[in-house]
């Protein structure tokens, strides 16, 4: 019995590695991401030269959401990876970042959330830059949606801080 005890529980151990195919894709997604950063940016020099000061702010708006997911990306990907599957073994590289392999579920969770926070009042920015083109109701839906994720992650942070309050 001790026997097929160890044999499931090797097993259900070496499952981790069937998140290896998520993580890929994940970086497969940063291809496509700079795909999209490539035309977003050949578009937005001809609109430095062309278009107003606000498209030019929503031209740069926009280029910074792309690089924020790309961001939450490979934090997603490095921290996933390190925290369920195995250990990125880089030898100390100079080009190591510092957070590598010191953020846990709850740091990534928060890391999300903020990203998320940040994307969405982009996007409620870019609204305000062309408020002419939107009525009342879509503003307070995209006011509402941002301050939705605001007081999601507010409740996170205090779940997290009585959590570790208390195993202190």
């Amino acid at each position: 019995m001790k026997k097929l005890e160890h044999f499931i529980e090797a097993f259900i151990f070496s499952s981790r590695w069937m998140l290896v195919p998520f993580y890929l894709g994940l970086v497969v997604c940063i291809a496509l991401l700079l795909v999209k950063f490539t035309k977003e940016f050949i578009g937005f020099i001809f609109t430095v030269f062309s278009g107003s000061g606000s498209d030019v702010v929503i031209g740069v708006l926009t280029l910074i959401d792309v690089v924020m997911i790309a961001n939450l990306l490979l934090i997603i990907i490095f921290a996933g990876y390190e925290n369920f599957v195995s250990k990125i073994d880089v030898k100390d590289s100079e080009d190591k970042p510092s957070w590598m392999g010191k953020v846990g579920f709850s740091d990534l969770k928060m890391k999300m959330m903020g990203t998320i926070i940040a994307i969405s009042a982009i996007e409620l920015l870019k609204a305000f830059l062309t408020v002419e083109s939107l009525s009342n109701e879509e503003l307070a839906w995209q006011v509402g949606i941002h301050m939705t994720f605001v007081v999601s992650v507010l409740l996170f942070a205090v779940s997290d801080w009585l959590t570790a309050k208390k195993k202190n």
